[in-house]
């Protein structure tokens, strides 16, 4: 599930103040951003609106930085806010560029991959730039995995829908039948077994192909050097053996 995220001047439009009194917060450490993105541009969740428009509120109640400051240490901000801001490690995103450049694919490829519902971003600025957490290094190059073992992105959107759903019914967020569970997870194992299968398949076909270009790269290299020994040898004029 995508977050909405803002970069500094969303966030500053979204709570009507300027970047001089974000800063002033940041610098007394009463507020601070979600993450970062891989150019360091500071990200700002939902919960980081809440932070601020309280923190605006003691602000006009006449509460001067260095008492809201000591108010947040002992009373805290709303729950939610402080459960998803500063209570977790600060991370860092990839843009769509940083994401492609990291895996050896195009921007494009990530695009088409996210408009397949194959990937989707952790989050989404209001001005339309797409944020990924660094998992996704991995799971674009298990993408990639799947194209070499002969997968169309059909069959990858599948099994992507699928770990989709597994990951809903492992967290018990699927409110789904129980018997429509226990088909989804027949089907993973079905599609993990398949898998196995191809697997295996490759693996005896790189055996076959290793074995092969061994032999005969030391052939190729052994036939060079009698090529190369030979024109020496017309070079300097002496009889071939």
């Amino acid at each position: 599930m995508k977050k909405a995220v803002f970069e500094r001047q969303e966030l500053c439009r979204r709570l009507g103040i300027d970047g001089k009194t974000l800063d002033e917060w940041q610098d007394c450490k009463i507020f601070g951003p979600f993450g970062f993105s891989d150019d360091h541009t500071p990200l700002y969740t939902e919960s980081a609106v809440a932070d601020g428009e309280h923190i605006k509120r003691l602000g006009e109640l006449g509460y001067g930085l260095k008492e809201i400051r000591k108010i947040i240490r002992k009373i805290g901000l709303p729950q939610d806010a402080l459960r998803e801001n500063a209570n977790e490690k600060k991370r860092n995103f990839l843009t769509v560029g940083a994401l492609a450049e990291k895996v050896g694919v195009s921007p494009r490829t990530i695009k088409h991959w996210e408009d397949m519902g194959i990937i989707e971003p952790n989050m989404r600025s209001e001005g339309g730039f797409r944020y990924y957490g660094d998992i996704y290094i991995y799971f674009c190059n298990l993408i990639k995995d799947l194209q070499l073992f002969g997968y169309s992105l059909v069959d990858i959107k599948m099994i992507s829908d699928l770990f989709r759903h597994y990951l809903a019914i492992q967290q018990e967020t699927d409110s789904a039948p129980a018997a429509e569970k226990t088909a989804k997870l027949e089907t993973m194992l079905l599609e993990i077994e398949r898998l196995f299968k191809k697997i295996t398949l490759l693996k005896a076909g790189i055996g076959r192909w290793e074995d092969l270009l061994k032999r005969k790269k030391k052939e190729i290299a052994a036939l060079r050097l009698e090529i190369q020994k030979k024109a020496d040898s017309s070079q300097k004029g002496e009889p071939h053996a």
